[in-house]
């Protein structure tokens, strides 16, 4: 079955990047005139996503007041975090809008990755995943996840370190089976975090934890000087 939904994390706090957009949430910050976010739907929905479910929070009515239930065709949900939650609470209150059995994509809301979905899911259906993380090469590992990949592409370690040494990283789009999230046995509403929190937990649990590495176009707008640098990439008009 085709991947046809897809979760956008977009409840963050923005700090790093308040210097240069000091009143929005970060997927709003207007790139040219138009908010990130929009080339970010405008990507997937070429690709055939047809539902997203934004977990959102810090100044939320920006982003729901601007795209309302609908953007191109494509149905949005909205899960509003009245306290923040981390990347893997915002998570957890997403999957009440998902169907329990069906994969689905995981975006990051600050994160632009140019990766091809067929590959993606195809990927994870071959190696019956219950995590499929998007890799990308990079030297910023002290910024970035790495991770150890086997040949097959199994994920063998989760690790970070100093600059310098390149390595396979999290690109933040990941395809996840339901049943990962449901054997962690954590709860809708709690507090956690994808990185610190849940990936562990589920390597420690043997979940399969598979990785495929993309070299399409990447910007985490997370930070000024790439905010600053993201209409370059953007503008690349990266075909999916």
């Amino acid at each position: 079955m085709t991947i046809q939904s897809a979760v956008i994390l977009a409840g963050g706090l923005g700090t790093r990047l308040r210097s240069a957009v000091p009143d929005l949430p970060k997927p709003m910050a207007p790139i040219e005139g138009r908010p990130f976010l929009e080339y970010q739907l405008d990507y997937w929905i070429a690709q055939g996503i047809a539902h997203f479910v934004l977990a959102v929070g810090y100044r939320h009515e920006a982003i729901s007041g601007h795209f309302g239930q609908q953007y191109r065709g494509a149905r949005l949900d909205y899960v509003v975090e009245e306290t923040p939650l981390g990347t893997g609470g915002g998570l957890l209150l997403a999957l009440q809008r998902l169907p329990a059995d069906q994969r689905f994509l995981l975006l990051n809301g600050d994160t632009y990755f140019a990766v091809q979905l067929p590959a993606l899911e195809q990927f994870a259906l071959q190696q019956d995943s219950d995590w499929c993380f998007s890799l990308f090469r990079t030297g910023q590992t002290s910024r970035y996840l790495g991770m150890g990949v086997a040949a097959d592409g199994r994920i063998t370690e989760l690790k970070s370190s100093q600059d310098g040494d390149e390595c396979l990283a999290n690109g933040g789009v990941y395809c996840i089976h339901p049943r990962a999230l449901a054997s962690l046995g954590v709860q809708a509403g709690a507090s956690t975090s994808l990185e610190n929190d849940l990936f562990p937990r589920a390597f420690a649990a043997g979940q399969r934890m598979v990785g495929l590495e993309f070299d399409g176009s990447f910007i985490d707008i997370g930070i000024p000087d790439d905010y600053h640098r993201a209409a370059t990439v953007l503008n690349a008009k990266e075909t999916p």
